[in-house]
């Protein structure tokens, strides 16, 4: 799990990156950069890994940041590009993004009081890597200057540049430092967020959704506002974004986000039959659910379907989480069947203890239990 973490920044990173440095700048010192970054290396983790070859730029970087900003920036290789669809896509650089960690640790570090120099360098880096953890600090010491940079950001060309408005933005982004003045009050963010709500780009659109998910999660009244008003004339793909930022509340049966949706009302829909295998299956397996809903009643009938599984925690108490099994519409009669694999590996997300899980369905938000199943440790563990 750790390992495969900390193999986004491999054991030849030092090297590469020194290599790319010396590029841009001849006089760089490749063989003291990796003296200082190799020592202890490969134990390591990611974070750790990255935060040692920022120590080691600090010291083989001019000790100008604007100099070294403009070094780093020119040491980057081309943006990485987007699809039709606005997603970004590999180009077959053989090594991964995070190459570029160290540089936004750097920036974080000494750009603060370099405010011109590091917003060029993190537009740069934005684009081959991501600056949302590096923008944070800047949000903290300088909100106004960088809620007025990111405003302009909204109509950049790039897509990657436009992605970093809403997700450096995040009031609650996973991993990242937490902002408590945008948990507190979301208005600086959603205002950016309403020039991006009909991005071009997937991706963007996607970080967008993901913002006004962590906003429901402080403030659902707000949420559950603005996706009224922007569900007004909303083309599909905006429809989808806001189906993606109030799924919290959707799995929690939230009357008002259920309606907003069109799944206010009480399915009638039955569990003809339910089953999943392995019937009792190891840490490491693929669960398999499968499960026949069928329409008694005389009219057609819509219901948004959700799998519940409720998985031990670490102290034995059940922990719910919710899969997404669609939008389901059948005529009087009907019958249809839905299948959701389960992954029982053990992930950096989520890590799986053996013992008694449960399951559940979810029509309309209202759970109906289907039973539950004992998850056993792995055959391979001693």
């Amino acid at each position: 799990m750790a390992e495969s973490l900390k193999s986004l920044l491999g054991e030849d990173a030092p090297q590469r990156l020194a290599t790319l440095l010396h590029r841009a700048w001849s006089r760089f010192d490749r063989k003291a950069f990796t003296a200082l970054a190799m020592p202890g290396y490969p134990i390591l983790g990611l974070m750790a890994r990255g935060e040692r070859m920022a120590d080691a730029l600090e010291q083989t970087l001019p000790a100008d940041f604007e100099r070294a900003a403009a070094i780093l920036s020119s040491a980057m290789d081309p943006p990485l590009p987007m699809d039709a669809r606005g997603e970004p896509c590999s180009d077959g650089r053989g090594y991964s993004a995070f190459l570029y960690l160290p540089y936004s640790i750097f920036i974080s570090r000494h750009g603060l009081e370099h405010f011109e120099a590091a917003m060029d360098a993190q537009h740069a880096l934005t684009q081959r890597f991501t600056a949302e953890f590096s923008i944070r600090p800047f949000l903290v010491r300088h909100p106004a200057a960088t809620l007025a940079r990111l405003a302009q950001w909204t109509a950049d060309p790039s897509g990657h540049v436009r992605r970093l408005v809403s997700e450096g933005t995040r009031p609650r982004l996973p991993w990242a430092r937490r902002l408590p003045a945008l948990v507190a009050d979301p208005s600086p963010g959603l205002a950016l967020l309403e020039h991006l709500r009909d991005d071009p780009s997937r991706y963007v659109r996607r970080s967008v959704a993901n913002h006004l998910g962590d906003v429901g999660k402080d403030h659902p009244q707000r949420l559950l506002a603005l996706a009224g008003r922007w569900m007004s004339d909303a083309p599909p793909p905006r429809m989808q974004l806001l189906r993606h930022a109030l799924r919290t509340l959707v799995r929690r049966g939230d009357p008002d986000a259920l309606s907003l949706l069109g799944s206010g009302h009480s399915s009638r829909l039955s569990i003809r039959s339910v089953s999943w295998a392995p019937a009792r299956p190891h840490i490491g397996d693929n669960l398999v659910v499968t499960l026949a809903l069928h329409n008694p009643e005389a009219e057609v009938q819509t219901a948004l379907v959700n799998l519940e599984i409720g998985y031990v925690k670490a102290n034995g108490q059940l922990s719910p989480r919710t899969f997404s099994l669609g939008n389901v519409a059948l005529a009087s009669g009907g019958v249809v069947t839905l299948r959701k694999q389960l992954s029982l590996r053990q992930m950096t997300t989520r890590t799986h203890y053996p013992g008694l899980h449960t399951v559940a369905l979810q029509l309309n938000g209202r759970r109906h239990p289907l039973g539950d199943f004992f998850l056993d440790p792995s055959p391979l563990t001693p």
